[in-house]
């Protein structure tokens, strides 16, 4: 007899939702969590600090009301590292809280300790006091998430050369920053400190970025980083970091160019948190970046009884995408029928200002052939938009001129990661363009700009009535 139906490791999104799926199903559930507080990587250092961090620094530099009041308006004059932690801290309180909650509510059991296989239906567990002990399972689930890159020939500090995870430890805000990767991660921090007005300057070795949005939105969303000054050097590659005495870094580039800096963010990449689980007593290998491959429909592995979700398993590396994996995998793992989710979901991105996307970009609806016809629509179109002070801000959205179905839909500005649900609604329903066209939305909201965008596709494709 095994002592739980299910061992979750990891109580990040994927392992958290994981766990209360299974414990709400009536199995005894297991998490093993090797943090000092349960909620993983995605509370602690990353989505929900990143984030927080985001709006922190939005509002007290009042970033949002200065297309009325010019650049130099200011909140709070003075803004300092420990004013960003201190909401910080509140927010990863209460956020603990929930979750703990969550577990006591639905009966999950959770100890603090490092995990490894002793093979695939047992783990050790050492613990903070170095007690060791065993716990067996009839199926595991793998959410350990991932930790930061850190290659050999970044001299890491702690204080002027740091990674993600760092960052929310310093103790001043820079006045300079290089980024080094033009990922998710390093776009997020750079475009945050950029409206604190630290001068930033993002440095990756590829020509471009973001290649998996849409191409339109991403060269407006360029055009902001540039107009605000941001100096964006693709296709350089850092040859040489090095501290000097002074407390700068200085950086050469492949191409010889030299620049130094307050400060080094390190965000080019992130590894699997794999290398101390003992995948092979479970029989299981992980990839060069410490990543495990699954069935994508069960997030099964190729061991039969252990699964893997969340950002530990790869693209798309989203909290939200994460949650809905570890609840697919519970099920599947404890042989509770498991509906397939929706086709289309949200991506993403809090940068100043957000971008998310639903569905496909028009580079991929051409690269299948479907003939299509686009509509825009500018924030600064709508009334809402002038009563925000918003200058810039961009919703597009791709129909099939066949069907008149929403192909995609892609957003850059204020409330992107709001707005792109109403997308998202009708993508998943099967919705045509006249839904825009026809539907009455609040007035004044940004939401308008779908029924301009949508006027904007459909007077081009024409009235689908008058040709009958």
């Amino acid at each position: 007899m095994f002592q739980y139906d299910l061992v979750v490791v990891g109580s990040g999104p994927a392992g958290r939702r994981g766990a209360i799926q299974a414990a709400k199903l009536g199995k005894k559930v297991l998490v093993i969590e090797q943090g000092k507080r349960v909620g993983g990587v995605s509370v602690h250092t990353g989505t929900i600090p990143s984030k927080t961090l985001r709006e922190t620094a939005l509002n007290l530099s009042g970033w949002r009301e200065r297309g009325f009041y010019g650049r130099a308006y200011r909140v709070k004059e003075e803004i300092s590292a420990e004013d960003l932690r201190r909401r910080l801290l509140i927010t990863l309180d209460h956020e603990v809280e929930v979750l703990e909650h969550q577990f006591a509510r639905n009966r999950v059991q959770h100890i603090r300790g490092r995990a490894s296989f002793v093979d695939p239906s047992r783990l050790q567990v050492i613990k903070d006091d170095g007690e060791t002990m065993q716990v067996s399972c009839a199926s595991v689930l793998l959410a350990v998430g991932t930790k930061p890159f850190r290659p050999d020939y970044i001299p890491f500090d702690g204080k002027t050369v740091i990674d993600s995870d760092e960052l929310l430890d310093i103790e001043e805000l820079p006045r300079s920053m290089v980024v080094i990767g033009a990922g998710v991660i390093g776009i997020e921090y750079a475009t945050i400190f950029s409206a604190l007005d630290t001068a930033v300057t993002l440095l990756d070795p590829k020509s471009t970025m973001l290649d998996f949005i849409d191409k339109e939105i991403v060269e407006d969303f360029t055009y902001q980083l540039r107009d605000r000054n941001m100096k964006l050097l693709l296709g350089q590659k850092a040859d040489k970091v090095e501290t000097l005495d002074n407390g700068k870094v200085a950086l050469t580039l492949d191409n010889g160019r030299h620049l130094t800096t307050d400060m080094v963010l390190f965000a080019a990449g992130r590894m699997g948190a794999t290398d101390a689980l003992n995948l092979a007593a479970a029989g299981l290998d992980a990839d060069s970046r410490g990543r495990l491959k699954v069935n994508p429909e069960t997030f099964q592995t190729s061991v039969p009884n252990i699964y893997a979700a969340g950002d530990v398993v790869g693209f798309p590396s989203l909290a939200s995408t994460s949650m809905e994996q570890g609840r697919i995998a519970a099920r599947v793992a404890i042989g509770a029928i498991a509906k397939e989710p929706p086709k289309y979901f949200p991506y993403g991105i809090y940068a100043v200002p957000e971008i998310s996307t639903c569905g496909l970009s028009e580079e991929e609806v051409k690269e299948r052939g479907i003939p299509y016809e686009c509509g825009i629509a500018r924030f600064r179109e709508t009334s809402r938009g002038h009563i925000m002070g918003l200058e810039t801000g961009l919703l597009k959205m791709i129909f099939s001129l066949k069907t008149r179905r929403l192909l995609g839909v892609h957003i850059v500005g204020e409330g992107a990661t709001e707005l792109v649900h109403i997308g998202q609604a009708v993508l998943n329903l099967k919705g045509t363009v006249e839904y825009f066209v026809e539907n009455t939305f609040n007035y004044p909201t940004l939401a308008e700009a779908y029924k301009i965008a949508g006027l904007d596709a459909w007077n081009r494709m024409g009235d689908i009535k008058s040709e009958l």
